[in-house]
């Protein structure tokens, strides 16, 4: 079996806490400057438009920003562009902001000369500055996540969202999030250092499982269930721990695993409830930052905020799920029928 710190994923996820310092430091002017733009600006809708792990930034985005600004978010399908042609309205002096790490999926390249067509801002945060979506974009902030190998996206999910936070900081000039995303680099090395290993033992033999998150932490638990799919050949779906009573809760029957990342901020009511709902049935739970007799305590760093807590639950998660794909005899750094770079139309 081969060690599980030995994989490229393992190596690219254990840099977050370097490309985060660097990212800062280089990104620090670019983005007071945007934040000062989009002030003035001071828009009526904001748009996002990504796939895959980026999309799922998209959703920390979007609570972060329709919490904080109180401005609705909305995530724009590549496809209305890409496949249905469809030209867009209403979008006029609007943000339109489009994630890539590659920067060269056709269908984002459509959606981003559409968004400039219909006369929107158009914000790209990106890996690649020599991309195409680099070129066509009006702002373009870079990640400074360096190269990645692996094709499971680590270190550059965690470079969107740390440029992300640092972006609504400066946009609200709240200085508690400002002084947060500062204390980045020593939070991701704190995260990375917690050992998730009771985690790993627990969720190693699933099948099929749940993750759940609820505001800023659900952008985490689409990306875990996507981790866990491409990498470990695991079932897993990711709710919303308000909408997993519902439904899906048919499907918690004794032994069904659960990983739970809850929120840091108001969005944690009800937690105790539910997690008690699920151990009367007798499932197998894991717990981020919290402790429930009868549930696995992952550790979370204790400098953590409610804006910081999801990137360094993300942190100690990528290192948890490399180990449970050696584990299972998988490689995460080539998952089966995956490819590091998707050009989806």
């Amino acid at each position: 079996m081969k060690n599980p710190s030995q994989t490229a994923m393992y190596s690219e996820a254990s840099q977050a806490s370097e490309v985060a310092a660097r990212q800062y430091a280089s990104n620090a002017a670019l983005i007071s400057d945007l934040g000062q733009r989009l002030r003035a600006l001071d828009p009526q809708i904001i748009f996002t438009c990504a796939r895959g792990s980026s999309d799922h930034a998209a959703t920390y985005a979007k609570y972060l920003i329709e919490t904080r600004l109180r401005v609705p978010v909305v995530s724009q399908a590549p496809s209305i562009s890409s496949i249905y042609g469809a030209p867009l309205l209403h979008m006029k002096n609007q943000p339109f902001i489009l994630i890539s790490q590659s920067g060269k999926s056709p269908d984002l390249l459509l959606s981003a000369e559409a968004a400039r067509k219909a006369g929107a801002l158009v914000i790209a945060l990106v890996n690649d500055m020599d991309s195409p979506l680099a070129d066509l974009a009006e702002i373009v902030v870079p990640l400074h996540a360096g190269p990645e190998k692996s094709v499971a996206a680590t270190k550059s999910y965690i470079a969107t969202l740390c440029a992300l936070a640092h972006l609504v900081g400066e946009w609200t000039r709240s200085a508690e999030t400002q002084e947060a995303v500062k204390m980045l680099p020593r939070l991701l090395n704190a995260a990375w250092a917690d050992d998730w290993g009771a985690g790993a033992e627990m969720l190693r033999d699933a099948e099929s499982m749940f993750v759940l998150g609820r505001g800023l932490t659900l952008g985490i638990a689409q990306e875990a269930a996507l981790k866990f799919k491409e990498t470990s050949g695991i079932h897993a779906e990711a709710f919303s721990m308000a909408e997993v009573v519902h439904g899906p809760m048919a499907l918690i029957k004794s032994g069904f695993p659960l990983l739970i990342f809850p929120p840091l901020d108001k969005a944690a009511a009800g937690l105790e409830p539910i997690v008690q709902q699920f151990l009367g049935r007798d499932a197998r739970i894991a717990v981020a930052g919290r402790q429930f007799d009868g549930a696995v305590s992952l550790g979370l760093p204790k400098e953590v905020d409610s804006v910081t807590a999801p990137i360094a639950m993300v942190q100690s998660f990528y290192a948890m799920v490399n180990a449970i794909s050696v584990q299972r005899g998988y490689d995460p750094d080539r998952p089966p029928l995956l490819q590091k770079v998707t050009e989806t139309i």
